[in-house]
């Protein structure tokens, strides 16, 4: 059997516990995200419309991205609130990055309330040609066996 390399494999299923036992799914709604694989490196979308991009952080710590933002709500005193459900306060995204990604090259971008970040893939980790020497190997006289190798 072989296996494609997936860094955020125990990312779903951590997310499936967590995300999906809060009330009504909120802590997933407040931060949707798309993540895919294109080329040498992993893209990560969250949507974070109205929120100012100075209150975004993003850390890495160990194996752990971190993603907080925050939402202020309207003080306007002479506002009577007919609906209110676009929720306020801070929200925070963690999921847990696998082996093999160059956590020292994470790059952040923000555009129309979109955060993107692209994580590239390790150099040692990503697929390589072995190639095979043809021939036999040159041995020179200081490297020859004293004896000849045989086998039985």
């Amino acid at each position: 059997m072989v296996l494609t390399f997936d860094p955020f494999r125990e990312f779903d299923r951590l997310a499936g516990q967590v995300f999906g036992a809060a009330a009504g799914g909120s802590a997933t709604m407040a931060m949707p995200m798309d993540l895919y694989r294109s080329g040498d490196h992993f893209v990560l979308h969250c949507d974070l419309a109205g929120i100012d991009p100075g209150s975004v952080q993003v850390d890495v710590d160990n194996r752990t991205l971190t993603i907080r933002a925050e939402r202020s709500a309207r003080t306007d005193a002479d506002v009577q609130w007919v609906r209110r459900e676009r929720a306020t306060g801070t929200f925070e995204r963690r999921l847990t990055l696998g082996d093999g990604l160059d956590l020292d090259k994470v790059a952040a971008t923000w555009q129309d309330g979109v955060l993107t970040l692209t994580i590239p893939v390790a150099e040692a980790a990503k697929p390589r040609r072995i190639e095979i020497a043809t021939g036999t190997p040159a041995v020179t006289s200081e490297a020859a066996p004293q004896q000849a190798i045989t086998s039985s």
